[in-house]
């Protein structure tokens, strides 16, 4: 025997209005701006200490303290990079997090890799 078809009742559906929320592209601007100048700060920053750690490796003959003294060195200055920035004018404060170590990162790669480009030839 054949069953009867069911009739499906389709359900009127809900209907979303997409509200987008208010942009300012002004402070999106700032950020930018902040950013790129932060980045190069850091970059600057670490350019320098890199050669300080690089003059200090090459004065003193003990390489052991040397390495601890060059590594608390550059430690010490990252601490403080964000004082220095508040310093140099730039609102840290709206910069994101991510941002931040982002350039924490960028400035102690940077600083390794001058440091050890200056306390090799030609440069020693």
């Amino acid at each position: 025997m054949a069953k009867k078809r069911r009739l499906i009742k389709e359900e009127p559906e809900e209907e979303y209005t997409f509200n987008p929320s208010a942009f300012d592209e002004r402070e999106f601007l700032l950020k930018g701006l902040y950013s790129t100048k932060v980045l190069i700060l850091a970059i600057v920053l670490a350019i320098v200490v890199g050669f300080v750690a690089a003059v200090i490796w090459n004065s003193l003959s003990d390489k052991t303290i040397v390495t601890v003294i060059d590594t608390l060195l550059v430690f010490f200055v990252c601490a403080i990079m964000k004082k220095l920035f508040v310093t140099c004018g730039i609102r840290a404060d709206l910069l994101e997090t991510k941002t931040l170590l982002g350039n924490y990162l960028i400035y102690l790669t940077l600083a390794l890799g001058a440091c050890i480009l200056f306390i090799n030839p030609p440069f020693f």
